[in-house]
């Protein structure tokens, strides 16, 4: 091997060390992100109890309302402010 081209013991600085590590932390931070995003909430329910359940727990909303044999989450269509999404 050349003079000088001999391979050294390279370490990274301390800055560099924890640079790579905040970036492996928040890679982690947004995959779990997603991966809690992905669990749609339903919009529609086969009862009413389960209706007036999600409108509390997912669309910031009391009751449910029918929807043909099935029941959807807040008294009135559209009522939903919540961490779910619209369904129209």
């Amino acid at each position: 091997m050349p003079q000088g081209l001999a391979p050294r013991n390279i370490q990274p600085s301390t800055s560099q060390w924890l640079l790579s590590a905040l970036g492996i932390a928040a890679l982690q931070l947004l995959a779990a992100g997603a991966q809690a995003n992905t669990a749609a909430v339903p919009a529609i329910y086969p009862t009413k109890a389960e209706a007036e359940d999600a409108a509390r727990k997912h669309f910031n909303c009391t009751g449910a309302h029918p929807m043909g044999k099935q029941w959807m989450p807040c008294a009135k269509h559209g009522q939903a402010t919540g961490s779910a999404h619209s369904h129209h």
